[in-house]
């Protein structure tokens, strides 16, 4: 049955040129995706998803290295038909193929993140490093769920730091986030934080573009959802890491690589 969120989400959005060229420029752009009157119902369903998530301490056959940073539940969107209406919307994914200059996109995955308070920072990394896909066509949708400000955990972007693919080879750590930072500073690259977030406004960023978050400072717990996306058409790769190898089985079961990146958990958007 069609709700009035589902048949909204269906409904075209159209992107300022401006937000295209500055999301390929600078890989990563912010667009007020969804206003707060459609997040308000989402909210306490993702959030009793996370709830459940956490009593089975189920890591989902995923390697974790930021446990200590948020809680974090992948594929919600397998878990509650309505919260499928949202993570499958036409509308978020004609934005991720439009800033992308791709005719469509498969999903990878969702993530709730759910950073509590007094969650620590989140160290420098580029999301590639982890996914076993053959092209640079990929983007994150980061969308929170309620309102929020730098001090609940809001992201930071190195523009122009997707350009070149991974800097390093190594996930989120602390030796990274050093690494990380030199290369910023020694490129002089800048750095954009965008302030202020209403639930339902989203960045959308690279899956090579460095990026973090500062901590939970608040007394409140910084509610985001998260959707993966990779362009129509891309194929595995043979696992480079532990964590592709990982996320292989997760995410592309029954796959091998070389085939093309198109399970039953990868449907075509839109």
């Amino acid at each position: 049955m069609t709700t009035p969120l589902s048949a909204e989400l269906d409904l075209p959005f159209t992107l300022d040129p401006k937000t295209v060229s500055r999301y390929q420029s600078q890989g990563h752009t912010r667009v007020n995706a969804l206003g707060a009157d459609f997040i308000n119902p989402l909210r306490p369903m993702v959030a009793e998803v996370v709830r459940k998530q956490e009593l089975k301490r189920d890591t989902q056959g995923r390697i974790e290295e930021y446990i200590s940073m948020f809680t974090q539940v992948t594929n919600i969107w397998k878990m509650s038909e309505e919260i499928a209406r949202f993570v499958l919307a036409k509308r978020f994914a004609r934005v991720a193929a439009t800033l992308m200059g791709v005719p469509a996109v498969r999903l990878y995955h969702d993530q709730a993140l759910f950073k509590p308070a007094g969650g620590k920072r989140t160290p420098w990394h580029q999301d590639q490093f982890y996914w076993p896909v053959d092209t640079a066509n990929t983007i994150t949708m980061w969308m929170p769920l309620v309102d929020i400000s730098p001090t609940m955990g809001t992201m930071l972007f190195a523009d122009g730091s997707h350009t070149n693919g991974p800097h390093l080879k190594e996930g989120i750590s602390d030796h990274a986030d050093t690494a990380l930072a030199l290369v910023i500073e020694k490129e002089k690259l800048p750095v954009t934080e965008y302030g202020d977030f209403k639930a339902g406004d989203a960045t959308f960023h690279s899956g090579w573009t460095v990026h973090s978050a500062y901590p939970n400072k608040s007394d409140n717990v910084r509610e985001v959802l998260t959707i993966i996306y990779f362009a129509d058409g891309a194929r595995i790769t043979r696992s480079e890491n532990k964590f592709q190898e990982a996320d292989m089985k997760a995410f592309f079961p029954g796959l091998n690589a070389g085939d093309v990146a198109a399970s039953p958990l990868n449907p075509l958007l839109p």
